[in-house]
C-alpha cells in the first residue's frame, strides 16, 4: 500500500516469446502514462533503459546464491565431496605435492551437500555476486533495472528484487502506476514478474510460435487469477493468423485491446533510442495511443497523474 492507503496499479507487459515488440510497446506506454514507476524485469537481457537515456542514481550488487569453496589446507583428499556432488563440480588437484579437491565454480549449484558431509569441515559456502541492480531517473519517471551475471542462475530472485524495489519507490513517491516490462517465456523470471500484478498486457505476433507461446503466458496469468489484455503486434503480416490468435485468446478469458500494424518507423525510432510514440505520428504510434486510451480507462484515476 502507498502512503495514501491505495494500492498502486501494476501493469506487467509480457510475451510468451522474445522478439514480439514487447519492450517497444512498454516504452511507449511509459511515455504516454507519464509519472509512472518503471521496472525492467527482463534481467537476462535488460534493454528498456536503451530507449530512455536514463541518469543512473544508485547501483547495488546482487547476491544470487552460494558457492562451495574448499580449503586446501584442511582437505584430507578423501574424495567424499566428489562422490556426493551430483553436478560434477568437484575434482581432484595436486597442491604442494598432495592430492586435494577443488570446486569448479561454473558448475557449482551451491546445494551444500559437500559442506554438510566433509569429515574435515574443509568446505565453506560463500555468497556469490550474481549481478547488479540499478535505480535510474528518466524523463517519464524512475526506472529500476538490473543485469544478471552471464552464466549464472537465480534470475527469478533478481526479478523479484527489481519488482519489489519498484514497488517500494512507487509507495514512497506517491506514484501509483507501476509499469513492468516482463521477461519473455513462462519460467521463473516471468512468474516472479507476474506475482501480485493487477493486470497483464500480453504482446504477441501472428506466427505459429507467437500463437503457441501466447497460450502459455495466458494460462500462467489465469493460474494466478490476473486479468489479461492481448495486443497483436505486426498484425497485418498475417491477418488470418491474427484472427485465429484473437479467437483463442478470448477462449482463454483474455480481452483483445488493440492491433498494431507493421511499421518501419518503429525500427527507425529504435535506431534513435526513442519510443515510437515520441518519434513521429505513424500507424504504429497511433495504434499504441489507442491501446493506451483503452487500457487507461480501466486504471483508477488516482493512479494516473496529470
Amino acid at each position: 500500500m502507498s502512503a495514501t492507503g491505495k494500492r498502486p496499479f501494476e501493469l506487467v507487459v509480457v510475451s510468451g516469446k522474445g522478439g514480439t515488440g514487447k519492450t517497444s510497446i512498454a516504452a511507449s506506454i511509459a511515455t504516454l502514462a507519464k509519472a509512472s514507476v518503471m521496472a525492467d524485469c527482463d534481467v537476462d537481457a535488460s534493454n528498456l533503459e536503451l530507449l530512455f537515456s536514463p541518469t543512473l542514481r544508485t547501483r547495488e550488487a546482487f547476491t544470487g546464491g552460494m558457492q562451495a569453496v574448499i580449503n586446501g589446507d584442511l582437505c584430507a583428499g578423501c574424495g567424499k565431496c566428489e562422490s556426493l556432488c551430483r553436478f560434477e563440480a568437484i575434482h581432484p588437484i595436486m597442491e604442494t605435492g598432495r592430492r586435494v579437491f577443488a570446486v569448479k565454480a561454473a558448475d557449482c549449484e551451491g546445494c551444500g551437500v559437500c559442506a554438510a558431509y566433509c569429515p574435515k569441515q574443509a568446505v565453506e559456502l560463500k555468497p556469490v555476486k550474481g549481478g547488479e541492480w540499478f535505480l535510474s531517473d528518466t524523463s517519464y519517471g524512475p526506472l529500476v533495472h538490473a543485469r544478471l551475471q552471464p552464466g549464472l542462475g537465480n534470475s527469478g530472485k533478481l526479478t523479484t528484487l527489481v519488482r519489489n524495489q519498484a514497488r517500494k519507490i512507487a509507495n514512497e513517491t506517491g506514484r501509483r502506476f507501476l509499469l513492468i516490462d516482463g521477461p519473455p517465456g513462462v519460467g521463473c523470471p516471468a512468474i516472479a514478474s507476474l506475482s501480485g500484478a493487477t493486470r497483464v498486457l500480453a504482446v504477441t505476433e501472428p506466427t505459429p510460435s507467437g500463437a503457441h507461446d501466447l497460450e502459455r503466458i495466458l494460462e500462467l496469468a489465469r493460474h494466478f487469477q490476473i486479468p489479461a489484455w492481448v495486443c497483436v503486434n505486426k498484425f497485418d503480416l498475417n491477418e488470418e493468423a491474427t484472427m485465429q490468435i484473437e479467437r483463442r485468446a478470448v477462449e482463454l478469458g483474455a480481452e483483445i485491446v488493440e492491433r498494431i500494424p507493421y511499421d518501419k518507423s518503429v525500427t527507425e525510432a529504435q535506431r534513435q533510442l526513442r519510443p515510437v510514440v515520441e518519434h513521429e505520428d505513424s500507424p504504429a504510434a497511433r495504434a499504441i495511443v489507442r491501446l493506451w486510451d483503452t487500457i487507461s480507462k480501466t486504471i483508477p484515476p488516482y493512479c494516473l497523474l496529470t
